[in-house]
């Protein structure tokens, strides 16, 4: 098909070339007039186009020379247009066929691309799996290896446990033997004690001795009881008033203490709760003795508060400064050295 069309095209453009030149000789000689100013204008804003349909309404057409003419005009223009929609088909040919093979080499690259992250994926899925695999052998290695130390370990107690219980019964034994012979003692000496005091009770029954004892106690007692309603510091208010703001700052003080040791205590108690202690090292045992003596330590300043507490109560009375066991007033020394104090030096001495 293009061959012929090429023949074809090629065929009318010679003779039109011929034919069209008496059509343009023949205007220009029947129409010298018409080379106006105003047309000479108008004539380059024509298209192409209406210059050959011009001669086609033109009388000159009933001649079989202009009929021919025509026809091979008509002709080229019709090869050249079939010319030009084979150039714009075979255009379109090829930028379909090109789209078509942009398609396809995008279709293999996105399946070579689809299949090397599939090959990817298999890797990471076998070397997942082979890393699984491998983790769960070793933690069966370390279980198997844990429950033989468990074991193990659980034979070592089970001996030491037997020879504790050995040892506790054989020290049982010889402190029940031993029991026996310090009763049987303690029996011969409470018999001998008990000679002694009936002796010493006998030789005791003597009558004036005990109107002259009962006659001290009397007096000791009167002279007691004057004591223990006495406040030996009443008048001295500057002192009292001192002793006052000591106790208010070491009660002060104590409860700050206080705070701080139960902190410690529940902070160590957390801090067990949230980690693993090991046992055979003793840290838990070492972390509750600790924490147990904070507790001590908190109740024992609880106790010196609630003394303090009653020294401010004697303040206000005016009986804080008289010793508790001979009623005797208390040095203010040992008052302001001590917070609170409630026995004298030789009384606390005594005990």
């Amino acid at each position: 098909m293009p061959s012929s069309a090429k023949t074809i095209k090629r065929a009318p453009t010679k003779k039109a070339a011929r034919k069209k030149t008496p059509v343009k000789k023949s205007a220009t000689k029947k129409s010298p007039a018409k080379r106006s100013p105003v047309k000479k204008k108008v004539a380059p804003k024509k298209s192409p186009v209406k210059k050959k349909v011009a001669p086609k309404k033109s009388p000159a057409k009933k001649s079989p020379a202009k009929k021919a003419s025509l026809t091979a005009a008509q002709k080229a223009a019709a090869a050249k247009k079939a010319k030009v929609l084979a150039a714009q088909k075979a255009k379109k040919d090829r930028e379909v066929k090109a789209k078509a093979a942009a398609q396809k080499a995008l279709a293999r690259q996105k399946t070579l691309a689809v299949q090397k992250a599939k090959k990817e994926h298999d890797l990471k899925a076998r070397a997942l799996a082979k890393e699984k695999a491998a983790a769960l052998k070793a933690r069966a290695v370390a279980a198997q290896k844990a429950k033989k130390e468990h074991d193990a370990k659980a034979k070592i107690a089970a001996k030491e446990r037997e020879v504790a219980r050995k040892a506790r019964e054989k020290a049982a034994i010889e402190a029940k033997k031993q029991r026996d012979i310090d009763a049987k003692r303690k029996a011969i000496e409470a018999e001998k004690l008990r000679k002694l005091r009936e002796i010493e009770r006998r030789d005791a029954e003597e009558h004036k001795r005990q109107e002259r004892r009962d006659a001290e106690e009397r007096k000791r007692l009167e002279a007691l009881e004057r004591k223990m309603h006495s406040k030996p510091y009443a008048n001295d208010t500057a002192f009292l008033e001192e002793l006052r703001v000591l106790l208010l700052d070491t009660r002060e003080t104590t409860s700050a203490q206080i705070a701080i040791s139960e902190s410690e205590a529940s902070e160590m108690l957390v801090d067990r709760e949230r980690l693993e202690y090991d046992d055979e090292d003793g840290s838990s045992v070492a972390s509750d003795i600790q924490r147990d003596q904070l507790k001590e330590y908190a109740s024992a300043l609880r106790l010196k508060v609630n003394e303090i507490d009653v020294a401010l109560s004697r303040l206000d009375d005016g009986s804080y400064g008289r010793c508790d066991e001979c009623y005797e007033p208390i040095s203010q020394a040992r008052l302001r050295a001590q917070l609170p104090v409630f026995t004298c030096v030789s009384c606390r001495a005594s005990v």
